[in-house]
C-alpha cells in the first residue's frame, strides 16, 4: 500500500517562501507520477502543479508559474514544492498524489489520481 505524508506548511508572511515535501513509502516514487493539489476552505480541491516520474516533465496551474517549482528525488522517495513570492490567496490546504502511469507523462486531473497524502495547511499572512 502506497502513503503519501506531506511536511512542510505553516504560517509565513506575504512574500515569504515555504517548501512541501511528500514523501512516498510502500513502492518507489519512480513508479508514479505525482502532483500537488490544494484546497481552499469551502472549494474544490484545485490543480496546482505535477511532475511526471522522472521529473524530466512539470506542467503548473497559470496563477502559480514563475513562483512555485516541482521538483522530485527518487532516491529519497520524496517530491517537493518549492513556494516563492508567496500571496494570501495561496492559503490553503495542499495536497500531494500519486498516480502509475507512463514514464514521461504528467497528470493534472485530480480524479486520475490513486493515492493522496493527508494535507499540509499553508497560510499566508497579509
Amino acid at each position: 500500500q502506497v502513503q503519501l505524508v506531506e511536511s512542510g506548511g505553516g504560517l509565513v508572511q506575504t512574500g515569504g517562501s515555504l517548501t512541501l515535501t511528500c514523501t512516498v513509502s510502500g513502492r518507489p516514487s519512480s513508479d508514479y507520477a505525482m502532483g500537488w493539489f490544494r484546497q481552499f476552505p469551502g472549494k474544490e480541491r484545485e490543480f496546482v502543479s505535477a511532475i511526471s516520474r522522472a521529473g524530466t516533465r512539470r506542467d503548473y496551474f497559470e496563477s502559480v508559474k514563475g513562483r512555485f517549482t516541482i521538483s522530485r528525488d527518487n532516491d529519497k522517495n520524496s517530491v517537493y514544492l518549492q513556494m516563492n513570492s508567496l500571496k494570501p490567496e495561496d492559503t490553503a490546504v495542499y495536497y500531494c498524489a500519486a498516480v502509475g502511469t507512463v514514464t514521461g507523462h504528467v497528470v493534472t486531473e485530480e480524479y486520475r489520481y490513486t493515492y493522496w497524502g493527508q494535507g499540509t495547511q499553508v497560510t499566508i499572512s497579509s
